[in-house]
């Protein structure tokens, strides 16, 4: 099939190209410099339109365990927001937990063709790509959870040097089929489960007797060592803790310079200043991120409304139990390894910590200065439903409506706030940064998010507007590897994604070690717990696409 897109204005930033008039042709699924002189099977006039590459969300919570628990336990948000059949379209529902299917339609709706879940846990690896195979019309990938396993730990505790460590990582990545690494709450899912119900980064675990810093500083040097192009994955310690903003500062510095990705910051940025104890530590934190080139972050904005809050975290999510709205939460153990922590949560504008985190994760945008280092997230749903996101890019691009809704929230968080001070508006440039090309780079999809030849041919179109949150809302056309599947903002084609991945080397001597383990500690077998590549790829719908890992990272 050869396509050709005529007179859009795009924005590449991967290529460099801001809001340059040009064409792009497809052949076959791909974008290429030219159709050399042959005559397109289709041609859209896209003058007057806004070009960018799919959007690709780095980090999302669409499936395994506790996206299900979540779930089962709204029905009620089931029923508030179904999901007719219409046309090609399978009928589904959720709102803030979305089924499979509906996740798919709506992302791409929205232009969105990629999106990766931040928590995998290995021995649940299986259900969780079950469950992404299932979502349509979207690219997925997962980064595989580690840090409070036992293995891990007693890797660590025991002194055993990096590169049996590095093993341990490239192997869970393989058997996971992920495409990185991420720690929640470093070694506290696991201190919970001995009665510790805090773990700050320099206190010790009571049974292992090491450290949250230890952790992430080993699973870091392996991640780089292994040359995944994706930083470590961190979910930190003291998540929703006032005065938390001293733990990620020392966690950014205690890093010595590895590369680090701190996701969902705007729950780690808490002060204690003023009456209530709760204060913005967003300026702290983007100073910290402005000079610290090794890191970036996503926000993890709150918007109002809502949702439920789902995370490994259980040390965190327990303690959180009592705001549940809901009133109903589901904390478990899972295989020993991990946690789960379900809280529905409604985000209440007139609340005071609720109205100061909104501002928080919004000072935070605003404040970091490069956009290559800042990813736009909700962490759904922990913040917000995805589908919030064309009324956040609104928020970032419009001052005055920004301060429209700063003028309407809690008074006490507003003035507490330095929001209504900056004037900094993203431009569509930043935008395509943020939601493409930054989040492409930081994964190592060298043929996603951008528009250059060779690029796979994910193309959203836009018709520009004053009001950015219409515009996002509801693209003209979505193409998924050059195949038209949204038009007028409705799927009118539904394709199947592929399934992103790296590989890193790894002495496969460690299996011998892990095969006695298994046998004696799990009540899975270790041939039980690697997925095949037939797996995911045998019903014919989702192919696996392997990254390169960096080369040379070792030295």
């Amino acid at each position: 099939m050869l396509i050709k897109l005529t007179g859009g204005t795009v924005y590449d930033p991967a290529n460099g190209i801001n809001g340059q008039v040009r064409n792009l042709f497809i052949r076959d699924g791909r974008i290429v410099h030219s159709l050399n002189g042959a005559t397109p099977d289709q041609e859209y006039d896209l003058r007057g339109k806004v070009v960018m590459a799919g959007a690709i969300d780095m980090h999302t919570h669409i499936g395994g365990g506790k996206v299900t628990i979540a779930r089962n336990l709204l029905p009620e948000d089931h029923r508030a927001d179904p999901q007719p059949r219409r046309g090609l379209m399978r009928a589904g529902c959720g709102h803030a937990a979305p089924s499979t299917l509906t996740t798919g339609y709506r992302y791409a709706e929205m232009g969105y063709t990629a999106g990766f879940e931040p928590a995998v846990l290995p021995i649940n690896a299986r259900q969780a790509h079950m469950e992404m195979a299932d979502v349509p019309l979207l690219d997925v990938g997962g980064y595989v959870m580690l840090g409070s396993d036992d293995f891990f730990l007693r890797l660590l505790s025991s002194g055993s040097d990096q590169q049996l460590i590095n093993d341990y990582v490239a192997w869970t990545i393989h058997s996971a089929k992920a495409i990185g690494i991420k720690v929640v709450n470093p070694g506290g899912i696991s201190a919970f489960k001995f009665n510790q119900r805090m773990l700050d980064l320099d206190e010790k675990h009571a049974y292992y007797g090491v450290t949250p810093r230890q952790i992430l500083k080993s699973l870091a040097r392996a991640v780089h060592e292994l040359g995944v192009p994706h930083p470590l994955h961190v979910h930190g310690c003291n998540l929703g803790v006032p005065g938390n903003v001293e733990t990620t500062l020392n966690t950014i510095s205690g890093i010595e310079g590895l590369p680090m990705h701190l996701t969902h910051i705007q729950f780690h940025s808490y002060g204690v200043e003023g009456d209530r104890k709760f204060s913005s530590g967003a300026a702290r934190i983007a100073e910290a991120i402005n000079a610290n080139k090794n890191i970036t972050i996503d926000v993890g904005q709150i918007l109002f409304g809502q949702t439920v809050t789902a995370s490994g975290d259980s040390m965190r999510q327990h303690a959180n139990a009592g705001h549940a709205h809901p009133d109903k939460w589901v904390c478990m153990d899972i295989e020993c390894d991990a946690g789960c922590g379900v809280v529905p949560f409604k985000y209440r504008d007139k609340n005071f910590v609720n109205a100061l985190q909104w501002c928080i994760g919004l000072e935070t945008f605003l404040l970091v200065d490069d956009p290559w280092r800042v990813f736009l997230t909700t962490d759904h749903p922990n913040g917000a439903p995805f589908t919030t996101y064309p009324h956040l890019i609104r928020l970032l691009m419009d001052k005055s409506f920004r301060n429209d809704m700063l003028a309407a929230i809690n008074p006490d968080a507003a003035a507490l706030s330095t929001l209504g001070s900056i004037d900094r508006e993203y431009s569509l440039y930043e935008i395509a940064i943020l939601t493409r090309a930054g989040a492409a780079r930081l994964l190592g999809l060298t043929d996603r998010g951008h528009l250059g030849a060779g690029a796979a041919a994910d193309i959203t179109v836009y018709t520009e507007q004053a009001d950015k949150e219409k515009m996002f809302t509801r693209p003209d056309y979505v193409f998924k590897d050059g195949e038209l599947v949204v038009r007028n903002g409705e799927v009118v084609k539904v394709v199947w994604g592929n399934l992103h991945t790296v590989q890193p080397d790894f002495d496969r001597g460690i299996e011998t070690r892990l095969r006695d383990y298994f046998d004696r500690y799990h009540t899975m077998k270790l041939d039980n717990f690697i997925i095949n590549d037939w797996e995911i790829e045998g019903d014919g719908r989702s192919k696996i696409l392997v990254h390169p890992c960096h080369q040379g990272a070792r030295s």
